[in-house]
């Protein structure tokens, strides 16, 4: 996220560290890093560093009927899943440091969740296409690994239902029910869709219809996110981030991601991978954008500059569903 959450004090997260993990805090600085959580970098008085992620449990959460305590109970699966699978000797897994009792990520508020990380030193990447084919086979490699984990991590996972995150926001806005007064872009949001109300519905209908023939029974552990932004060169090799989506689902669920031939993944594993099913994973990551976009700007807020951020991706994800 591009800023911090105003309801969120440095001394609570300071104080937090050093309750379940033991960090001493020497400084805490803000990272403006993705667009999903907030990050902190953190320094002991030894200098030793580490990274912090904390999580807006009312944001994460599926639908109206949802709950911060479910939220926090998939992501605290998800986070012991990478733990479990970085346990298997998957080094390339940077996993969550667990608290004193074990616990890879911890309440702060009823709103906050945290999880705690090394500080690793690397080479970043952004969201977006592999624009390098060694940076692409390098996490092909990874997925391999991650899609062969042992029912032992596996039974740790959540099942993927194929369900559109915050699905009810975007059909009640489809209908016509705008909320008005609640933010600076409630109105213009409610506008956007209205304007191109009939092809959203077709794409909901597509997937629908993707979802009804999918073969559930393919499943296999995913990561969820494998895009470049979610990959870390170092001094000892690639490392996969941001574990909080983890899940059983079909191996699509990360392939689509990786773009081009995917032979490699057939050979290495003896899967046949589905177009259907690739189609079916890429479809919803835009509607899931949109639908996340459309119920952020149907609660309250304040226009900053998450919001600014989000109000730009709803305009790309319509643009690109109208053209």
């Amino acid at each position: 996220m591009l800023s911090p959450p105003p309801d969120l004090a440095t001394d609570a997260l300071a104080s937090a560290l050093t309750r379940h993990w033991g960090v001493v805090v020497q400084s805490v600085a803000y990272l403006a890093v993705g667009f999903g959580s907030h990050h902190w970098r953190v320094t002991d008085p030894a200098g030793g560093g580490w990274f912090i992620t904390v999580d807006d449990l009312d944001s994460r959460r599926r639908s109206e009927s949802d709950s911060p305590d479910r939220v926090y109970d998939r992501l605290g699966r998800a986070l012991g899943t990478a733990r479990a699978l970085r346990s298997t000797g998957a080094a390339f897994v940077l996993a969550p440091v667990p608290t004193a009792g074990g616990d890879p990520i911890v309440r702060i508020t009823d709103r906050y969740a945290a999880s705690l990380y090394p500080l690793v030193e690397g080479e970043s990447f952004e969201f977006g296409q592999y624009a390098d084919a060694d940076h692409r086979n390098a996490v092909l490699d990874m997925l391999v690994r991650v899609h062969g984990a042992p029912d032992t991590v596996r039974r740790r996972a959540t099942q993927d239902d194929l369900a559109v995150r915050n699905r009810d926001s975007l059909e009640a806005a489809l209908e016509g029910d705008v909320v008005a007064k609640c933010g600076p872009y409630a109105e213009r949001a409610a506008r956007m869709l209205g304007d191109h109300a009939r092809p959203v519905r077709g794409l909901l209908a597509r997937y629908d219809e993707l979802v009804a023939g999918a073969d559930r029974g393919r499943a296999v552990l995913t990561h969820g996110e494998p895009h470049p932004g979610n990959t870390l060169r170092t001094q000892n090799g690639w490392r996969l981030i941001d574990w909080d989506t983890a899940k059983i689902a079909p191996p699509e669920r990360d392939l689509w991601m990786l773009g081009g031939d995917l032979d490699a993944y057939t050979d290495a594993t003896g899967v046949q991978v589905l177009p259907e099913m690739l189609n079916l994973f890429r479809l919803r990551w835009d509607i899931a954008d949109l639908a996340m976009e459309v119920d952020r700007f149907r609660r309250p807020h304040t226009g900053d500059a998450n919001d600014e951020k989000a109000w730009q991706i709803l305009r790309w994800v319509v643009g690109g569903i109208s053209s």
